[in-house]
């Protein structure tokens, strides 16, 4: 069985030649930032880190899709930060796509390879640098923790994809499975990092409407996406961004796996005009 790839911003510029429509597309109800537009000229670099730059795929945006950020960060030989959150209210998920890198988050230390995920809660203390010689790529998901009432706070977690079991979603005959890295159960947690697969013409069998935000990143293979009243032909490291009840669905479209990771809001009471956990 071939080991998983893992998809990440291609950088770079297209030459003259290329066609400039592309496949973007921006509606409101979703957005897909697809990976031949993810180039060097659309990178940021950021505030306390050196050796790097970010592809700022979602932020929140009035309307739209507003509980977090999801960035694609590379980091150079050495790169890295000491502070890597500005907001001390924010929590992370991290997801490895290339290379490697030591992730310490309060006095422990990490050492992450692709398909590694960490969860880091708001609050802490942690610092992230790249000591191979060959660049780094990781996925980051920002979202401000919600605390609950009489729950407890998360817990840090560190954990590589092949140590997470795949959870077959019913009447799919194996071809749909889910990896949550956190238990669906532990109300600790206000969102979930999930990947995704869908073996050769596996499907979502229905429109999914819901009320959970999205952020996307396909990580392997090919599909066809609903997005709305839209079909979409996706493929590696296109960005696919979805506010809340925008319709959704996928048929897998090639002879491999169609695979991506997956954010989405979870597990607290909708405000009603005010904060409440």
């Amino acid at each position: 069985m071939a080991e998983p790839t893992y998809a990440f911003p291609p950088g770079g510029h297209p030459d003259q030649s290329s066609d400039p429509l592309g496949r973007a597309i921006f509606t409101d109800a979703y957005a897909l930032i697809p990976a031949d537009v993810q180039r060097d000229i659309v990178t940021s670099l950021l505030p306390g880190w050196q050796g790097a730059r970010a592809w700022i795929l979602a932020r929140p945006l009035s309307g739209f899709a507003e509980t977090f950020a999801q960035y694609a960060v590379e980091l150079a030989p050495s790169g890295g930060s000491a502070a890597p959150e500005p907001d001390d209210a924010a929590q992370a998920g991290i997801f490895v796509a290339r290379g490697g890198a030591e992730l310490t988050i309060g006095e422990e230390t990490h050492v992450l390879r692709p398909g590694s995920y960490a969860f880091i809660p708001a609050g802490t203390r942690w610092s992230i640098y790249n000591t191979g010689t060959d660049s780094c790529g990781f996925h980051w998901i920002r979202k401000r923790f919600r605390p609950a009432h009489g729950v407890a706070r998360p817990a840090p977690r560190v954990v590589h994809e092949s140590e997470v079991e795949k959870v077959v979603m019913p009447d799919c005959d194996g071809r749909w499975a889910t990896q949550r890295f956190a238990d669906p159960a532990d109300l600790r947690h206000d969102f979930h990092v999930n990947i995704v697969t869908f073996e050769r013409e596996g499907r979502i069998p229905f429109a999914e409407t819901h009320v959970m935000e999205h952020g996307l990143y396909v990580l392997e293979g090919t599909a066809r996406y609903l997005l709305n009243r839209d079909w979409v032909d996706v493929g590696p490291g296109d960005f696919m961004w979805l506010r809340a009840f925008c319709p959704q669905a996928c048929v897998a479209t090639g002879e491999g796996p169609f695979r991506y990771l997956l954010y989405k809001d979870v597990n607290r009471h909708v405000p009603l005009g005010g904060e409440l956990g």
